[in-house]
């Protein structure tokens, strides 16, 4: 199996290298590359292979969200980390909003970075307990009774939009909810449909926001 090769973007020197360090005891991840921010590690992306970006929010130049934004425009196929210490709301929406596949904090275990960023690998959307909770606790959330009715939602869509906000992949869902896997392809393609929504990142910030999420 090969590894999965890691982009560092931070604006702090001390930062970077210290995960680099980190990082690259753990077998199955490569760091590739160091940027001090979004603008070079665009250009970083169109020039190297990289799989995942651990993308810092307050940057400058161009920040994280910006960068999300440029970089899975045209390379849709890297999954962003935002890795922070700014716990914000808006940047939670707004990162997400742009196609990261999940949001950590600075300060979490070294090991669960590694399982996010092999997560987010995968497919999966990661979001931290912590910025779970701040979604959940946002004024802007809506009250989950209405929703089943409003967007013409089933119960087993009720609960592939629970799992998929859990960072369930197709095929867990499926053995979750003993299904098969292309029954729950078909089924995210619907719910898709039905919220007008681009991706299982943003089905994750539907559940998040709705209070459909612990």
């Amino acid at each position: 199996m090969e590894n999965t090769k890691v982009l560092l973007v931070d604006d702090e020197k001390l930062i970077r290298d210290g995960l680099k360090i980190i990082l690259n005891t753990y077998d199955n991840i490569q760091v590739v590359g160091l940027c001090e921010n979004g603008e070079v590690a665009y250009h970083f992306c169109k020039e190297n292979d990289v799989d995942v970006i651990l993308m810092d929010i307050r940057m400058p130049v161009l920040n994280g969200v910006e960068a999300t934004k440029k970089i899975k425009s045209e390379m849709p196929h890297i999954k962003i980390l935002i890795l922070t210490t700014f716990n914000d709301t808006e940047y939670i929406y707004e990162g997400l909003k742009n196609g990261a596949s999940g949001y950590m904090l600075k300060d979490s275990a070294y090991a669960l970075i590694v399982d996010s960023i092999l997560a987010a690998h995968k497919g999966n959307v990661v979001v931290h307990q912590e910025v779970a909770n701040k979604i959940i606790e946002s004024k802007s959330i809506i009250k989950n009774e209405s929703v089943h009715i409003d967007y013409g939602l089933t119960q087993k869509d009720v609960n592939i939009i629970i799992l998929i906000a859990e960072g369930l992949s197709n095929k867990e869902i499926a053995e979750r909810l003993f299904l098969s896997e292309g029954t729950i392809k078909n089924n995210v393609s619907i719910i898709l449909e039905k919220l007008d929504l681009r991706d299982r990142t943003q089905i994750a910030i539907f559940a998040y926001k709705n209070g459909m999420a612990k």
